[in-house]
């Protein structure tokens, strides 16, 4: 059901906004709308210009309120006063600035340990004592990188002649890493040997003891120390924050609240009149709060209120607001999906859950296997409240109810008796069709009602809007529903072997209301008494006329033949538990049950989303298409309800 809505104006002094906001509007619903634009017979409007106080302090609290492992836990201490919140949180963001000082001083810290480890990490192999090679006198060294087949050509062509000894660390893909020793009479040369070999020389600090992979590993300690410093360091904000807890949340509440009534200046205007400066705000509310708004401030002197009637007052439409029976709730998503109905239009809620749950029951029907959908679904939407399993639990109800009518419980026909028919066997035959499997017809005879339903609609929202053409004389209209329902009858008639209408009678049946859908626009025009002419030409509008009449057939005959895959998807889930069990070994009277419950499962999952997706399809193409538009906007609070403030 869709909720009527009101337009409301709020207007007070000036100073008076936030309290008429925290002790009024914000236990309401109310969209907000800008009272700049909205509000056309208003002069001399100006913003307001003022920057929110509590934002700053808000993100604070909310940062730290996201450090907490269990907020939603915590009961907040409701004692505090707005002054005492602000200087919680200005206290907890001093401790933790002051703690996050010291974690980023040792954060700094590894990095610059990370780094000389990176340094010293390739030359780990070389088995020397650092603190000793990096103070020799008479040896000069050179620690560093060489390309790979450069290196290989040093070992070719030149170390035998060099003078020098080069010690191998660690080496990748592209470079050799190591050092070389020289006596420093033979330096300058070798150097000039390696500079144009495109050796890198890599430079170490006078700060290591021990081997490279000594020293490397002093640094890994190191770095494991302060990292359980900075661990401490977390620990201590942690305590710090568990112990403030009950104060923090309530400050973000509490601070969350003050600042989404501030921001209701974003959306409203102030007026100067007579020297008294105003605030006027104005925005939807649901009929139902309006009265119980209207009641609560009668007797507040300082708080005016004006409901708008007039649709000139205003701009655009009302919001839209669904509320519809908590088993249909879910569908919700399946209209909000295609497009939220307009203020004026039908709530297609609960025609769709209906419809949705019978159409998946029929094709899916199966006792165990809609049970188990049934018991998951409810489970999932219980602690979830997930809207598509609400859905599921649903289908599954229907799937169950359908399994006992055609006698399958996780796809054996033999256990339980069909209290209808087994899809899968069941004939009728019929004139000039034949032999045709029983429930295909029934499909196709449910789906003519559904579409007469849709059409029913379509005229009902077609008056609503005061759609004079839509309601009379449109394809869905009352023409199309004379001529379909007439094709429909004549179908039945001919196939029950009764005598069909007289001639002249089924002429009149089936060509007026299609003359009248042909010249919708020209039959409008003249009941509505309009003057304007058609822009095409009166042998182009019969042409055009023509095609569009051909294509209104095709789509009666393409939407209604489009229901045969309810039958067939109740046909096709029989035979694929059928193959199931065979793979099963059933038919020797000793199924492998490991099997059967994996094809149960299989079938339930794999199956039953195909099947939701096709009775989806057969809802959006084949019934809303032909009396829904969707074109609404949906309610935006600019606050959730509350309870009642004391």
């Amino acid at each position: 059901m869709i909720v009527k809505m009101k337009f409301i104006n709020i207007s007070g002094p000036r100073d008076d906004i936030d309290r008429v906001t925290d002790l009024y509007l914000s236990r309401y619903e109310i969209q907000l709308e800008s009272a700049l634009s909205e509000l056309k017979t208003v002069d001399n409007l100006r913003p307001f210009v003022e920057i929110n106080p509590y934002k700053d302090v808000l993100n604070k609290a909310s940062q730290f309120v996201g450090y907490l492992p269990n907020a939603d836990e915590v009961t907040p201490d409701t004692s505090l006063g707005l002054d005492d919140m602000f200087e919680v949180v200005r206290k907890a963001n001093e401790d933790y600035q002051s703690l996050q000082e010291k974690k980023d001083k040792l954060k700094k810290k590894t990095e610059e340990l990370r780094a000389k480890q990176q340094v010293l990490a390739p030359f780990r192999p070389l088995d020397c004592d650092l603190s000793k090679v990096l103070h020799y006198r008479y040896i000069t060294y050179r620690f560093g990188r060489i390309a790979v087949e450069f290196y290989h050509k040093m070992q070719k062509y030149l170390m035998d002649d060099l003078g020098a000894i080069f010690v191998e660390g660690e080496r990748d893909e592209s470079f050799v890493y190591g050092a070389y020793f020289v006596s420093p009479r033979e330096a300058q040369k070798v150097d000039a040997v390696f500079r144009s070999l495109h050796f890198e020389r890599i430079e170490l600090k006078d700060e290591y003891e021990g081997t490279p992979a000594y020293a490397y590993q002093s640094i890994e300690r190191e770095i494991a120390r302060i990292n359980l410093e900075i661990d401490d360091l977390d620990k201590q904000a942690g305590e710090m924050l568990a112990d403030r807890a009950p104060q923090l949340i309530a400050a973000r509440n509490r601070l969350e609240e003050l600042s989404n009534n501030f921001d209701v200046r974003k959306l409203a205007a102030r007026m100067e009149e007579d020297k008294e400066d105003y605030y006027i705000l104005c925005g939807w509310m649901a009929e139902d709060d309006v009265e119980k708004f209207l009641e609560e401030i009668k007797d507040d002197d300082k708080v005016f209120v004006v409901v708008e009637d007039d649709h000139d007052a205003y701009f655009g439409e009302p919001p839209t607001k669904l509320e519809n029976p908590k088993l249909f709730k879910p569908f919700e998503m399946f209209v909000q999906m295609y497009g939220l109905p307009a203020h004026n239009e039908m709530d297609p809620t609960i025609f769709v859950g209906l419809t949705y749950s019978f159409i998946f029951g029929v094709m899916f029907g199966d006792v165990g296997q809609g049970l188990l959908l049934l018991i998951g679904g409810a489970l999932i939407y219980h602690f979830k409240k997930a809207p598509l399993a609400g859905i599921i639990a649903t289908a599954g109800v229907f799937s169950t109810i359908f399994g006992f009518m055609f006698g399958s419980i996780f796809g054996f026909e033999d256990v339980i008796p069909a209290l209808w028919m087994r899809p899968i066997d069941h004939m009728t035959t019929l004139p000039f069709l034949g032999k045709l499997n029983t429930v295909f017809i029934v499909a196709v005879a449910f789906g003519m009602l559904l579409i007469m339903v849709a059409m029913v609609l379509h005229i009902i929202n077609a008056f609503r809007e005061k759609d004079i053409g839509g309601a009379w004389f449109d394809a869905n209209g009352v023409a199309g529903l004379v001529f379909y329902v007439s094709v429909v009858v004549t179908i039945v008639l001919f196939m029950t072997g009764n005598p069909l209408p007289a001639g002249v009678v089924m002429a009149v049946m089936f060509g007026v209301p299609l003359i009248l859908i042909l010249f919708k626009e020209p039959l409008t025009r003249m009941i509505q008494k309009r003057a304007d002419k058609m822009e095409e030409s009166k042998a182009m509008f019969l042409v055009q006329g023509f095609f569009e009449m051909f294509e209104t057939l095709l789509s009666y005959f393409s939407n209604t033949i489009s229901f045969i895959r309810i039958g067939a998807f109740a046909v096709s889930h029989a035979a694929i538990m059928e193959v199931v069990l065979q793979l099963a070994g059933a038919e020797s009277g000793s199924p492998n049950w490991i099997v059967v419950v994996i094809g149960n499962l299989f079938v339930c999952g794999f199956e039953g989303l195909i099947v939701g997706i096709q009775v989806l399809r057969l809802e959006y193409y084949e019934m809303f298409s032909r009396f829904y538009k969707g074109s609404g906007r949906a309610f935006d609070p600019y606050t959730k309800k509350k309870t009642n403030k004391k």
